[in-house]
């Protein structure tokens, strides 16, 4: 099994003739050739790391490279945990759906809203339904306005094959 490259360049792989030197031992960054920089880093007992080669000159590091790969590990895993996952749930209707069917979908809409999650509802035309359209249209819209108060319009009604869909997102809590 081939060993996975490192994602830094340390100790002798350090190309640059001269590199400017951080980390928590060094009290101030400072340029200095590659091989002073090596001997000062032999002299801790710890390797110098290229942490940004594109600088001019690349800047290097002072750390044990173990434990610096290791944190750098932790802050990638704390980022993914702070991420917001959405989730979108649907709701479907016909064009002649009636009131009750149309109340019982609205609960359900406002609850996966006041969840977090974004709810693409969808007016779906069955054979020759197609032609009234425009009840599905203001069908959806009504379901907007009865919502406003918890979401908002993300995209508005479209005909899209046999579907006519309307994305609604959750109002943001300030």
């Amino acid at each position: 099994m081939p060993e996975k490259e490192n994602p830094h360049r340390i100790n002798q792989q350090i190309t640059a003739p001269e590199v400017r030197v951080v980390g928590d031992n060094v009290e101030q960054p400072q340029v200095m050739s590659i091989r002073d920089a090596l001997r000062l880093a032999d002299e801790m007992e710890l390797d110098l790391i290229e942490i940004s080669p594109k600088a001019d000159p690349p800047v290097c590091r002072i750390a044990d490279y173990q434990k610096f790969l290791y944190q750098q590990k932790k802050k990638a895993k704390e980022l993914k945990a702070n991420q917001v996952k959405v989730t979108v749930k649907e709701i479907r209707f016909g064009p002649q759906t009636d009131d009750h069917d149309y109340n019982f979908k609205l609960k359900h809409a406002m609850n996966f809203l006041k969840e977090g999650s974004k709810v693409k509802a969808y007016v779906f035309f069955r054979g020759r339904s197609i032609v009234f359209k425009e009840q599905g249209e203001i069908l959806l819209l009504r379901f907007a306005t009865d919502l406003e108060e918890v979401a908002k319009v993300e995209m508005m009604p479209k005909l899209d094959g046999k579907k006519m869909n309307m994305m609604l997102a959750p109002k943001s809590k300030k």
